[in-house]
């Protein structure tokens, strides 16, 4: 029985660390998807930023909790060199998705903007 607390005590924070990497992961590629998709829909021509913005927190919201989108912004930019637009997305990914201390994640994506007809 001792043998089997040691154990435990030495295997579960492994695990527990192990399950953290693999949520904020999770998260960061989710993010990094949305942050993707709301620049290419602001892109898009006949839309805006904040079109895209919302598109991007469409994404979040049906992946993740609505929560983690709090902070996006879509800007104009440059894209090697061509038009078009950045969206950058910032979360705050709680330990083990159950609050408490957090670890701020920051993704972004990139979209060259479609010419006008």
């Amino acid at each position: 029985m001792v043998d089997f607390v040691l154990v435990l005590f030495l295997l579960l924070p492994l695990v527990i660390g192990i399950l953290q990497v693999a949520l904020v992961l999770h998260v960061r590629n989710t993010l990094a998807s949305a942050a993707a998709e709301g620049a290419r829909w602001a892109a898009v021509s006949g839309s805006s930023p904040q079109m895209g913005e919302q598109k991007a927190r469409e994404q979040i919201a049906g992946a993740l909790a609505a929560d983690l989108a709090g902070d996006v912004v879509i800007t104009p930019a440059l894209v090697g060199g061509a038009s078009g637009f950045e969206a950058v997305i910032e979360a705050d990914v709680p330990v083990l998705g159950l609050g408490g201390p957090a670890i701020r994640v920051r993704v972004s994506g990139h979209a060259v903007a479609e010419p006008s007809p």
